[in-house]
C-alpha cells in the first residue's frame, strides 16, 4: 500500500484546492500527479509556477517537449511520458520524432537533436558537462539564455518524474493508450574476439 494519496478537491490540504481547481479548468480534469502533489501546497504551486515559467521562455513548445521528454526519458518517468507524448502532438511535433523522443533516440532535425543532447548531459552529468557541448549547443544557434532555460525546464521535471518515481503514481485514462516503458538497449558482444 502507497503512503500517498491521490487527493480529490474535497481531500486535499486546503492550499492545495485552488491549484486542483485551476487544473481542472485548464485540462478538464485533475491528473494524478497534481493529486499527488496537492498532499504538499508547497511543491504544487512550486511545480504549477516553474510550468507557468518555462512556458514563457524563448524556447518553442516543439523545443520545450523535447527538454521534458528527455528528463522523463534519463528519469524513467513511465508516468510522466505518456503526458508528454501527447503534449508533443498537441504542439506539433512530428510522429517520428516524438517515437525518437520515447525511445531515446537521435531526431533528424539538428538543432532539436542538439537541445536533446544538452538536456541529456546536463541530467547525466549533473550539470558538469564538457565546454565542447555548450559550444556544439551554441553553434546551432542556441543562446546563453537558452541554455539556462533548458534548466529550468529541468527543473520542472524533476519535481514530477521525482514525484512520480517515490509515488507510484498511477497514470490517468486520458493518456492509457500512450503507456510507456524505458526501452532496454541491447548490447551486442563481438563474439570474434571471445
Amino acid at each position: 500500500m502507497s503512503m500517498f494519496s491521490i487527493h480529490t478537491e474535497a481531500t486535499a490540504p486546503e492550499p492545495s484546492k485552488l491549484l486542483l481547481e485551476q487544473a481542472k479548468k485548464n485540462l478538464g480534469m485533475i491528473p494524478n500527479l497534481e493529486r499527488v502533489m496537492a498532499e504538499s501546497p508547497a511543491l504544487l504551486e512550486g511545480y504549477v509556477h516553474l510550468w507557468e515559467l518555462f512556458d514563457t521562455t524563448s524556447l518553442s513548445p516543439i523545443e520545450r517537449q523535447v527538454v521534458y521528454q528527455t528528463a522523463n526519458f534519463e528519469n524513467q518517468c513511465e508516468y510522466c511520458v505518456p503526458w508528454h507524448t501527447k503534449l508533443a502532438q498537441i504542439a506539433g511535433m512530428s510522429p517520428h520524432e516524438i517515437e525518437a523522443l520515447r525511445q531515446g533516440a537521435e531526431l533528424e532535425d539538428p538543432k532539436l537533436e542538439s537541445l536533446r543532447r544538452f538536456t541529456k548531459s546536463l541530467i547525466l552529468n549533473r550539470g558538469k558537462i564538457a565546454e565542447a557541448e555548450l559550444k556544439a549547443f551554441f553553434a546551432v544557434g542556441y543562446s546563453a539564455q537558452q541554455a539556462l532555460e533548458v534548466i529550468l525546464g529541468i527543473a520542472v521535471k524533476t519535481m514530477s518524474n521525482y514525484t512520480n518515481s517515490i509515488a507510484g503514481t498511477p497514470l490517468d485514462r486520458a493518456v492509457e493508450e500512450l503507456r510507456w516503458q524505458k526501452p532496454i538497449i541491447s548490447m551486442q558482444v563481438n563474439t570474434d574476439r571471445l
